[in-house]
Order: C-alpha cells, then sequence, then structure tokens
C-alpha cells in the first residue's frame, strides 16, 4: 500500500505515530509522498498513484473516508487571505474554496508558510476563525481517505484518534527548525489542530460540501 501524507506541521503527530506504528523500512515507503503539497498529494490519490492519504477535504465527497482529518475548531493560523489583490494558493484545494464560500477577496495562504507569515507578524484574515464565527462549527480541511475499503487505515485511523499522540522534543525541535520558527511557537500551533470527526465536525463537513456545490454551479 502507498500511503500519501502532506508535508505540513500540522501533520506531524500523525507521521510521528506512523513512525512507532509499523517498522522504518515499511514506513519509508508507505510515505514516499510524504513532502508533497495537499494539490499534489489529491492529484496522486485521484490519478491512482497513492492508495491512501489525506486529501483536501472538497474533494473527499463518495469517498472511502474514515473518521480522520485536519480539524480546526476556531483559528487555525495557517489558512489565511490577505486583503487585497485576488490570488489562490496553488498548494491549495480546500482553503480556495473556503474563501470563496466565505465570498472573501485577497491572497490565500496555507500552510507552513501561512503559519512563519503569521509569527512574523503579517495581517489577514484566519479562514477557519471566519468560519466560525458565522458558522458556530469547526471547519475540515482533509480527511483520511483511501481508494479502496481497507481495515487497516481504518485500523489505524481508529488507533491514532483514541489518544493524543506525544511528539518528542527532539523531533519537534527539528521540524520547527526546519519551517524556521520556534519550538513553543511549534507547540503552540499544534495545540489548535485536532484529528477526530464527531458529529459537529460531520455536520461542518456536509455544509461545507453543500455550500461548495453552489459556488462551483455559480448559484
Amino acid at each position: 500500500m502507498k500511503f500519501g501524507s502532506i508535508n505540513y506541521l500540522n501533520l506531524l503527530p500523525f507521521q510521528v505515530f506512523m513512525k512507532k506504528r509499523i517498522g522504518s523500512t515499511q514506513f519509508k515507503q508507505m510515505l514516499r509522498y510524504k513532502r508533497a503539497v495537499p494539490s499534489m498529494v489529491n492529484e496522486a490519490f485521484m490519478k491512482g498513484r497513492i492508495d491512501a492519504a489525506f486529501i483536501s477535504s472538497v474533494l473527499s465527497q463518495r469517498r472511502e473516508c474514515s473518521d480522520l482529518g485536519i480539524v480546526a475548531d476556531g483559528p487555525v493560523y495557517s489558512v489565511l487571505l490577505i486583503p487585497g489583490e485576488e490570488k489562490r494558493d496553488h498548494e491549495s484545494a480546500t482553503s480556495n474554496m473556503l474563501a470563496e464560500v466565505l465570498k472573501l477577496r485577497g491572497e490565500v495562504l496555507i500552510g507552513d508558510k501561512a503559519l512563519k507569515y503569521y509569527l512574523e507578524g503579517g495581517e489577514g484574515i484566519d479562514l477557519s476563525s471566519e468560519w466560525k464565527r458565522r458558522t458556530g462549527l469547526p471547519f475540515v480541511f482533509a480527511r483520511l481517505c483511501c481508494r479502496h475499503r481497507d481495515r487497516r487505515i481504518a485500523g489505524l485511523a481508529k488507533e491514532f484518534s483514541v489518544r493524543r499522540w506525544k511528539i518528542p522534543y527532539y523531533i519537534l525541535k527539528r521540524a520547527a527548525r526546519k519551517r524556521d520558527i520556534g519550538l513553543e511557537e511549534a507547540r503552540w500551533y499544534l495545540g489548535h489542530i485536532d484529528y477526530r470527526l464527531g458529529w459537529r465536525e460531520r455536520k461542518a463537513l456536509k455544509k461545507f460540501l453543500k455550500m461548495s456545490k453552489k459556488v462551483k454551479k455559480g448559484v
């Protein structure tokens, strides 16, 4: 099984879990796409080059998906809209659509570069926070899906979701250094990310997908 993974800080806890869960050789093989940005992971998944991945939630409808994803209940600090000239982030799918759904115009900035921009004092609208303000619901950015039903993926998702996995100090420090942010900033950021989809998250996702469909139709 080939497993695709987004190379953003927000998935570090799951990657640490996977490394502990399976042997190192198998881990390297399964996560051969670990350096890809969301749009590239989406493409690899849709074209069948990988079997399972965290794919953008806007593309997850009618897919075999688990109740594991990338979720924020309020500000996420890594999905921003900078007022001004309209520009979409080529690494994104869901966040670009979220800006459309919220009818906000400006430059969409996502991932580690958006987090660094925020931490350096950059100003912008936190799209997750704006979604929560308008709907009262969390936002689901991605979901762990597979091309065909697979008990291994369901098992991994369930095992990961039962508790919060601690990231070893040296791994978090290395990840923070790689992104040119502070260790405590990385820890603070991850405290705003959740991975479990309960009834509120599923309700939010259903609402977002319905609104996205209207945008695509030009309603």
